[in-house]
Order: C-alpha cells, then structure tokens, then sequence
C-alpha cells in the first residue's frame, strides 16, 4: 500500500496510518491458541464495522500489534478493546491495560513498518 494513498469521508481527505501496541494487564501470556484466534476475529469483525484498515496485525501471547489506518474523527482509541474472554476474569479482573502506544506512521516506509509487525512472531 502507498503511504501516498488517500481516503476520505464526508468532510475531509486524510492519510491516518497508526502503528498500536497494547498489552494484557500485568503483561501476562494470555494471548494464545483460542484466545488469539478470537481475538484476531473480534478485531477483524470490529475494524470492518468502524471502516478501519487493517495493513498487518500480529497477536503475540502478552501484547498485540497493530498497522491500520483510521478516519481521524473516529479515533484510534476506540479499537483498544476492554472486554471479551471473561473466562480470563480468574486471572485478570480486566484484560487490558489502560495504557497503549500508538504512534503515526509519518515519513516512515510503509512497508518497513508492515514488515516490522508481520515478523514480530519471528522475533
């Protein structure tokens, strides 16, 4: 994907490609096997829904990675889930953190950052 590439809404032109990293409460491993494949449905179905572009996605087992690109009125904060896998709730009174990084793509090589995301199983 051109990081030239624009897209738009009613009222405005925008090019908002967010690199997001979020991570399970006290960084615990639970990120895996059912749990991710969930996880990696519920974020594909909720992306869809809000018109947000997935560019790469990688679920690691005590953080997630994220490459999207989002309508600026919306706000990337929104696709931070803070509910689901309540057979967690043994272990964690909640899921997530409060806390997130996220951070524009920028001048940045699309594609170094796609590659970057898609080889952190690798890592």
């Amino acid at each position: 994907m051109n990081l030239k590439t624009y897209k738009s809404n009613r009222h405005i032109v925008y090019s908002s490609k967010y690199h997001v990293v979020w991570c399970p409460k006290y960084r615990r491993k639970v990120l895996v096997g059912a749990v991710a494949k969930r996880l990696e449905r519920i974020l594909n179905t909720l992306c869809a829904e809000m018109k947000v572009d997935i560019l790469a996605l990688e679920i690691m087992p005590d953080h997630v990675h994220l490459l999207c690109e989002v309508d600026p009125q919306f706000g990337v904060h929104r696709l931070v889930l803070r509910q689901e896998f309540l057979s967690l709730k043994s272990r964690l009174p909640t899921l997530w953190t409060h806390s997130y990084f996220v951070s524009t793509v920028g001048g940045a090589p699309l594609s170094v950052i796609k590659q970057y995301v898609e080889n952190q199983k690798d890592v």
